[in-house]
């Protein structure tokens, strides 16, 4: 049976993740609130953040940047977007 959470940045119903993404109190939270949809989303974005931005992850402010970038874009806040990046068009 599949879990569901109320999701933060969706505000509705959908699928939850398996596991917590990660160790800690952060991680629990985003397992009790977001949705599976909504952390797969946010993982392509934080991609695109380090590609674009050429972020150092052995950096600890570049660590604190994607940390607010991924509260913020979890949350439904208006968050960075990867210059010249073009989301597809699913309507094709």
């Amino acid at each position: 049976m599949t879990r569901t959470v109320f999701c933060q940045k969706y505000r509705e119903q959908l699928e939850g993740l398996d596991t917590p993404p990660f160790p800690g109190p952060k991680g629990e939270e985003i397992y009790h609130k977001v949705s599976r949809r909504a952390w797969e989303e946010w993982t392509q974005h934080q991609t695109r953040l380090i590609n674009e931005k050429h972020l150092n992850m052995m950096d600890m402010q570049a660590r604190r940047y994607l940390t607010s970038q991924r509260d913020k874009f979890l949350s439904g806040e208006e968050y960075d977007q990867a210059e010249g990046y073009v989301p597809e068009n699913k309507d094709k």
